[in-house]
């Protein structure tokens, strides 16, 4: 809004001198508005050198509550100035110490500074507000980053007339623009959930001696993102002491390679396209040979007749093979397409990962066999639990994102849910579903579920690609699933990058995505299955 101040016509052409106003940024709330990301008025000290009587005194005094070293305050104060900004941040305890003490030619401005009531909790997701070249505030990363221009506002100023030494004359003419404050941010992000995973996440990183790790967790629905965490993070107060790398959010911005966890899209394609049926039998008899290439079963073992199901329940490489044969390489690379992992998902975070597969007359007969397992191929985590939930939402294809609600003071936007596209059908959606319940209940691996509740799921082991060959010591273990099983209400992503104490996602991963689910059920008052 502008507020004329004065009629005068000819301010124009004078002399004028302008004054910031700058705006308050908006605000960041979980899903049931508790505050992630609140403003707090700190105060920048400033100095007009020519109002000091005794400079040594001064410096003195003002070291003496600010504790920063004479010789920095002493560096800091130009005497040919008229004013000098000296430190910014101060705290309100520190500046009533220093005004007790009734110091000449010091005073005070205001300064907005982020505020975190729930500490780091969620730093990957907020990101940080830090200074341009012009030193102004800008967001980096995250939120702060993807929406800068919402949480940002618009800048006022005062227009003020200068006399001809440059000075200004307050008692002339004025033109003034209020300010327009920042809009403020409802996300989709449950605090509780935020809380439960980033603990989790903790204990898993510390008990399998991983050296990182993320969880993610969504409503399969709607692809709204409830609870999304990355290891290790940074502290969002001290951010300065911590490098680009810490700010990266793996969730979004790294790829890996997804190893049997990406089985059921192969799986769930073959049957879309009616290329097998889910009773299907397949003999597992032996390796097999691809070129000079040899694909094994994870553990070498062979069952003989085994079922499309039973395929996914003990993870055979072989069997992933025939169905990626039955399936045929123009459909593999059509649904790798469908599936949304030649694209980015376009997640409302800041620093999202493009990650392109290789051109169609670039894939060899081993990469078409290797892809039905999950390796040579790189996807990031989010794009793969975004294309999950559509296998089991209905064969939906969404977009995924964390902002539920952009408020401004005097309009509200919702954010709905945004469909992409149809990746497999409902009736596909269903068997795999099922498909999913099995490798659960019935895989190589007895996990401590929760009892009474129906869980779909695969776990993941892909060994870690060095200078062009795979170290069988280093792996990436993951799980991903989904409950409850006749309604879904959240999917969950469980990444460990290479656990020392077992190299297998089943022995990892797994457990920690039981403990989360268990935690769910209770949070959300979901009843076990009949």
């Amino acid at each position: 809004m502008l507020q004329i101040l004065s009629s005068n016509p000819s301010i124009l052409n004078k002399n004028l001198g302008f004054t910031k106003l700058p705006p308050e940024r908006g605000l960041i709330y979980d899903r049931n508005m508790l505050p992630l990301v609140m403003n707090q008025t700190k105060y920048k000290l400033y100095v007009e050198p020519k109002k000091i009587k005794d400079k040594e005194i001064l410096i003195e005094e003002l070291d003496s509550v600010l504790r920063i070293g004479e010789a920095t305050l002493e560096a800091k104060i130009d005497d040919s100035k008229i004013w000098v900004s000296l430190v910014s941040g101060i705290s309100n305890e520190k500046k009533e110490k220093i005004l007790k003490k009734k110091l000449k030619g010091i005073g005070f401005e205001d300064e907005s500074f982020r505020y975190y009531p729930e500490a780091s909790l969620a730093a990957h997701l907020t990101g940080f507000v830090g200074k341009n070249n012009q030193g102004d505030n800008i967001g980096y990363f995250g939120l702060e980053g993807f929406y800068d221009k919402d949480l940002s506002g618009l800048q006022g100023f005062i227009k003020t007339e200068k006399d001809l030494l440059g000075r200004y004359i307050f008692v002339g003419n004025q033109e003034k623009v209020e300010p327009e404050n920042g809009r403020s941010l409802v996300l989709t992000i449950d605090k509780a959930v935020q809380e439960i995973i980033k603990q989790k996440l903790k204990e898993g990183l510390d008990k399998y001696k991983a050296e990182k790790g993320c969880i993610i967790v969504v409503n399969p629905n709607n692809l709204e993102i409830l609870g999304l965490a990355c290891m290790p993070d940074f502290d969002l107060d001290k951010y300065y002491e911590f490098s680009e790398d810490f700010f990266l959010n793996d969730a979004i911005s790294s790829v890996y390679e997804p190893g049997s966890t990406f089985k059921p899209f192969i799986m769930a394609s073959a049957l879309n396209e009616n290329k097998i049926k889910s009773n299907d039998t397949y003999n597992e008899k032996s390796s097999i040979q691809i070129g000079d290439h040899t694909i094994r079963t994870w553990d070498n073992k062979y069952e003989g007749k085994i079922s499309m199901t039973r395929i996914l329940e003990k993870s055979s490489n072989v069997g992933m093979v025939y169905i990626g044969k039955k399936l045929g390489n123009n459909n593999i690379l059509k649904y790798l397409d469908k599936f949304g992992f030649n694209s980015i998902t376009n997640i409302d975070l800041q620093g999202e990962a493009k990650n392109n597969l290789k051109n169609n007359n670039q894939w060899y007969p081993i990469d078409f066999a290797t892809v039905t397992f999950g390796q040579g191929i790189a996807v990031t985590p989010i794009q793969m639990i975004t294309a999950f939930s559509s296998l089991i939402n209905g064969g939906e294809l969404m977009q995924p994102h964390v902002v539920k609600k952009i408020i401004s003071s005097d309009n509200e936007k919702n954010i709905d849910k945004k469909i992409i596209r149809r990746t497999i059908s409902k009736k596909t959606s269903d068997i795999i579903k099922k498909m999913l319940l099995s490798t659960v209940e019935h895989g190589e691996y007895k996990w401590i579920k929760p009892q009474g509740y129906k869980i779909g799921g695969k776990t993941g082991t892909a060994q870690i690609p060095i200078k062009g060959s795979y170290e069988s010591s280093k792996t990436i273990a993951s799980f991903i699933g989904f409950a409850p099983y006749k309604n879904p209400k959240f999917s969950i992503l469980v990444i460990l990058k290479e656990p020392k104490t077992s190299i297998y996602g089943s022995e990892t991963a797994a457990p920690m995505f039981f403990d989360i689910a268990k935690d769910l059920f209770v949070y959300y008052n979901i009843a076990p299955e009949q």
